[in-house]
C-alpha cells in the first residue's frame, strides 16, 4: 500500500522534472527564433539605412557589411549555445557532474573520518598507557606502604 504511493510520487516528480526541462528548451529555442527574426529585420534595416539615408564621409562605404558580420557572429554563438552546448552539457551532463562531485566529497568525508578515528585511537591509547602507568605507580607505592606498615623498624628502600 505504501509502496504504491511512493512510486506514484516518484513518477510525478520525474515527469515534472521532464516537463520543466522541456519548457526550458522550448524557451531557449523561442528566444533563438526571436533573435533570428530580429537579425533579419535589423540587417535589412541596416542595408537600407546605409544605401539611402546615411551618406557619411567618415565611415567606410561598406560599414554595414562589418556590422552585419558581427551580428552574424553573435547569432552563431547563440545557435551554438542552444543546439550544441546544451546537448553536450544538458541535464544528463549536469547529473553526471553532480554525481562525480558527490562521490569525491563522500570520499573526502570518509578519509577525514578515518583520520579522526586514528587520532582518537592514538589519544585513547596514550591515555590508557598513562592510566596504566599511574596504576602501576600507585600499586608500587601501596606495596611499599604495606611493607613499611608490616615492619615499622625497617627502613624504606631508598634509605637502606
Amino acid at each position: 500500500m505504501f509502496s504504491k504511493n511512493k512510486n506514484k510520487e516518484r513518477i510525478d516528480s520525474e515527469s515534472r522534472e521532464q516537463y520543466d526541462y522541456a519548457r526550458r528548451r522550448i524557451a531557449q529555442k523561442k528566444k533563438l527564433m526571436r533573435h533570428f527574426v530580429a537579425f533579419l529585420a535589423g540587417s535589412v534595416l541596416i542595408i537600407i539605412l546605409s544605401q539611402v539615408v546615411i551618406k557619411n564621409e567618415s565611415l567606410p562605404s561598406d560599414w554595414w557589411v562589418y556590422a552585419i558580420l558581427v551580428w552574424v557572429f553573435i547569432f552563431l554563438i547563440h545557435v551554438f549555445n542552444v543546439f550544441i552546448t546544451n546537448k553536450f552539457m544538458g541535464k544528463e551532463w549536469e547529473d553526471r557532474q553532480l554525481e562525480k562531485l558527490k562521490s569525491k566529497q563522500e570520499a573526502r568525508v570518509a578519509e577525514l573520518k578515518k583520520q579522526a578515528m586514528q587520532e582518537v585511537t592514538v589519544k585513547e591509547n596514550k591515555i590508557a598507557k598513562e592510566q596504566d602507568a599511574l596504576k602501576t605507580m600507585t600499586r608500587d607505592t601501596q606495596t611499599e606502604n604495606t611493607q613499611i606498615k608490616s615492619n615499622p623498624n625497617q627502613l624504606p628502600p631508598e634509605q637502606r
